[in-house]
This record gives structure tokens, C-alpha cells and sequence, in this order.
């Protein structure tokens, strides 16, 4: 699962990085809303955290964006901003969570886990990595545009052999 942090603060960022990743989780950080957005629209996360205060593009403005475009990954606001008018604008712009900072890190990995939880999974019938990619409906690979079954083929004798690898 891959988590975007959008978090100005270098030393919470690096802490929530550390822990996200020791959690199992893979994490990118930005650092403003502006580069915030532009991973966010650029690369499909599982999951955003949030900051409000934010410099040039503040969160409630980040998120606002990000349903408008039609966004649809799961976030967290996590955030110094602790008044309930706060957190009621944050939970109708979009978010589908809201903490408080200070926090306890047990508390925001439960409310991550959560989360994910309920967020629809990706589909897992396709894959794409660098210039793989797997067809798992159709078991088939194909690398550099070379495509190859992933099955066992039976041979006109009736016999099984494994399918070509790739070299």
C-alpha cells in the first residue's frame, strides 16, 4: 500500500514517514500542497495524510481541488487545527478522516488501517511495472511488447509443458 504524506514540518514528516514505512507501508512526502497536488494527481495512492497549514496551497485548498478533479483516494487530515468547525469543514471538503496533532502514533495507524479497510482495492487482475505488465485474467506478460502466456500449454500429445520465460 503506498501513503503520500503532504506534511511541511521536516520533523513530523520524517517521524510519520518512518513509522508508515516500518508499519509496512510504502510513503512518499511532500512538502507543500502544490507538489502535494501534483503527486496526487500524478501517481495512484492508496492513501493521502494531510496537513492544513501548508505553504502554497494549504490543505483545505489541496483536498478541494483533488475531489473537484474527481480524486477519489482515501485522506486523512492530520493537523493542528482542533476546533469541531474545523473538523466539520475538513470531513465535508472530502476528507474521510480528521486528527488532531498532537497524536499518538498507535492511534494514526489504526485510523490508516481503518481506512484502507473500507476504501475499494485496487485491481489486482492487471499489474504494470516498469515495461511488465501481467494480465492475470488472461495469464498473459508481456515485456517490451512481447507478449507471453502465463499457463501451462498442453502439447498435441496431451502432455504439459511450461510456458516460454522471458530472457
Amino acid at each position: 500500500m503506498r501513503i503520500l504524506v503532504v506534511e511541511d514540518e521536516k520533523k513530523t514528516a520524517a517521524f510519520l514517514a518512518k513509522g508508515l514505512r516500518e508499519a509496512g507501508f510504502d510513503v512518499d512526502v511532500a512538502v507543500d500542497g502544490e507538489t502535494g497536488s501534483e503527486l496526487a494527481h500524478a501517481t495512484k495512492f492508496d492513501l493521502l495524510i494531510v496537513d492544513i497549514m501548508l505553504p502554497h496551497k494549504d490543505g483545505w485548498e489541496l483536498v478541494a481541488e483533488l475531489r473537484r478533479d474527481r480524486v477519489r483516494t482515501p485522506i486523512l487530515f492530520l493537523t493542528a487545527r482542533d476546533s469541531v468547525r474545523d473538523r466539520v469543514k475538513g470531513l465535508e471538503l472530502g476528507a474521510d478522516d480528521y486528527l488532531v496533532k498532537p497524536f499518538a502514533f498507535a492511534e494514526l495507524l489504526a485510523r490508516v488501517r481503518s481506512i484502507l479497510r473500507r476504501a475499494p482495492q485496487r485491481d489486482a487482475k492487471h499489474f504494470r511495472i516498469a515495461d511488465l505488465e501481467m494480465d492475470m485474467q488472461h495469464h498473459k506478460a508481456t515485456r517490451s511488447n512481447i507478449c507471453k502466456s502465463l499457463i501451462w500449454k498442453l502439447t498435441c500429445e496431451g502432455t504439459r509443458q511450461r510456458a516460454p520465460e522471458f530472457h
